[in-house]
């Protein structure tokens, strides 16, 4: 190429140059693009009673996409998981679901259409993960589209073999196994029977545990087990 030549290139080199830069700034969401999420006290009274709900409760996938308001959203996570006194049993607060010697080593991860967090039961809130719509990890169909997919984590550092642990086969990797999965039935349950009485669509299913783990960023000893969506019937 002559000198000629070479000018005659520079505007659309310099062009190219700008649109490069341009992608280059493009860089994918990350949790800096999300702030954690104080959610509203929850209220403890209203919706239906018990009984009610056992009689309405049911698997519906038929999910609407509208966005739950924040105050049916800290509701339903505290019914979920949260915390229900002060002081539970080995020198924890206690949840509202059950789990063995109070280990309570279920994780709530919860898909919104901005990004996944994690629930934070002590404190009430939602700590970001990861920005970015992932409610499809959750499974096709309504599941990708609801407006919230709780992810049951199960966290094996949780189980406590300390001195002071009466439970000698808690350390047992088959036992743990039992152990998680009860604790994420009872929690799906709380999360059921909480849709049934305010009107809401729940349905417990299998995820894609495997790219959930991946972009969640656990760690080994963590476990995607199941996904359960929620929204209002469709």
């Amino acid at each position: 190429m002559n000198r000629r030549t070479f000018v005659k290139t520079l505007p659309a080199l310099t062009v190219l140059a700008s649109t490069a830069s341009g992608f280059a700034q493009e860089t994918p969401a990350t949790t800096a693009d999300l702030s954690p999420i104080a959610l509203p006290k929850p209220e403890t009274d209203g919706g239906k009673s018990v009984l009610a709900a056992l009689q309405e409760r049911r698997t519906i996938r038929n999910i609407s996409a509208k966005k739950l308001p924040p105050q049916m959203l800290s509701n339903l996570l505290w019914a979920a998981f949260g915390v229900n006194r002060p002081q539970g049993s080995f020198g924890k607060s206690g949840r509202t679901a059950a789990s063995a010697s109070n280990s309570q080593e279920i994780d709530l991860y919860v898909a919104l259409a901005e990004g996944v967090y994690r629930y934070e039961a002590g404190s009430h809130r939602l700590t970001p993960i990861v920005a970015g719509d992932l409610r499809a990890r959750a499974g096709r169909g309504a599941a990708a589209t609801a407006p919230v997919n709780l992810f049951f984590v199960a966290d094996l550092t949780r189980y406590d073999q300390g001195p002071g642990q009466p439970d000698r086969n808690i350390g047992n990797a088959e036992v743990q196994k039992g152990y998680y999965y009860v604790a994420t039935g009872l929690i799906a349950s709380n999360v059921y029977l909480f849709a049934a009485s305010h009107g809401l669509a729940a349905w417990f299913h299998n995820c894609n545990r495997d790219a959930a783990a991946k972009e969640f960023k656990l760690r080994a000893d963590q476990r995607v087990l199941f996904a359960q969506t929620v929204g209002y019937p469709a």
